[in-house]
């Protein structure tokens, strides 16, 4: 026990971050803190072993709370309403970090946001990779792919009116479980680092729009007509159906990613770090037909 290291998740109060702490809590890993802006939204984590700190990416003093830290896993916030918002946090946790004498991030990055992506907040993560890059400190950039869980959105509406108007294309994807993709970065964060790492956190199948359609409507029993719509038609049609205008080209242009084959990426690393095998899409729906069945 004696060399165990200090592992920190960030955003332990989000999906992904509490499932991280709780599988290194679960698989002894070392010492876990869970960081949040609200401590007392984690009390089970506690209750679990961890140690939980605030953690506030706006807090000047955000040092303090990286003491003692060896390894830190920086999960992207959520802070998408203001433009630069996000980066400039992540800058600063990074800048923390540094202070603070962390020896290694892990980041949770997207596919491809390199310039030229049309995702409007890729330049957060291209700028975050840049930012690790240039901190000195080690760092694994763990690029997750949509998540399955993000279906919870769009299918139920989906199967309610039968048809799915995309403008993705023939573009192709493969979803990863928010589940394997925990896994994955408690593996990355738990592992000794050896260099600096970048992995594409994917499912196994690539699979087009059309095919998705056909495995949710198998699983179901509910037919689905894929429409295909320009990306402003797919635009408006979100708007019309009551979905914030600033969030509905932000949703279109993950269709536009797709058309393009910025996410046509199958990569083996959740079985290279975690030892598993990735859920399929297929297994997602069987597992969740009946909340998919009922739209929200």
């Amino acid at each position: 026990m004696a060399n165990q290291p200090t592992l920190l998740v960030t955003g332990a109060s989000g999906h992904l971050g509490r499932r991280a702490a709780e599988i290194l809590l679960e698989t002894k890993a070392g010492k876990v803190i869970a960081g949040t802006r609200d401590p007392s939204k984690i009390g089970d984590l506690a209750a679990k072993g961890a140690e939980l700190r605030k953690v506030d990416f706006d807090d000047p003093a955000l040092s303090d709370a990286f003491k003692g830290v060896d390894r830190l896993l920086l999960i992207s916030t959520d802070a998408l309403d203001t433009p630069g918002k996000r980066l400039r946090q992540h800058k600063a946790a990074i800048e923390a970090a540094k202070k603070a004498g962390v020896k290694h991030i892990v980041y949770t990055s997207m596919p491809k946001p390199e310039p030229g992506s049309p995702i409007p907040f890729a330049p957060d993560h291209y700028g975050t990779e840049q930012a690790l890059a240039e901190s000195g400190i080690g760092w694994t950039v763990l690029r997750n792919s949509w998540y399955q869980e993000n279906l919870f959105h769009s299918l139920p509406q989906v199967l309610a009116s039968g048809k799915w108007f995309s403008a993705a294309g023939d573009g192709k994807v493969a979803h990863v479980s928010r589940e394997d993709a925990a896994y994955a970065a408690a593996a990355a964060l738990a592992t000794q680092p050896n260099g600096n790492a970048r992995y594409d956190i994917t499912g196994s199948e690539l699979l087009t729009t059309k095919e998705i359609a056909k495995l949710a409507a198998e699983a179901t029993g509910k037919p689905i007509e894929v429409v295909s719509v320009t990306d402003e038609q797919l635009t408006q049609g979100m708007i019309a159906a009551g979905l914030p205008a600033f969030l509905a080209p932000v949703f279109a242009s993950f269709d536009t990613n797709t058309r393009k084959g910025n996410i046509a990426i199958a990569s083996s690393a959740v079985r290279e770090l975690t030892g598993r095998t990735p859920r399929s899409l297929q297994q997602f729906f069987s597992a969740n037909k009946e909340a998919l069945s009922h739209a929200h």
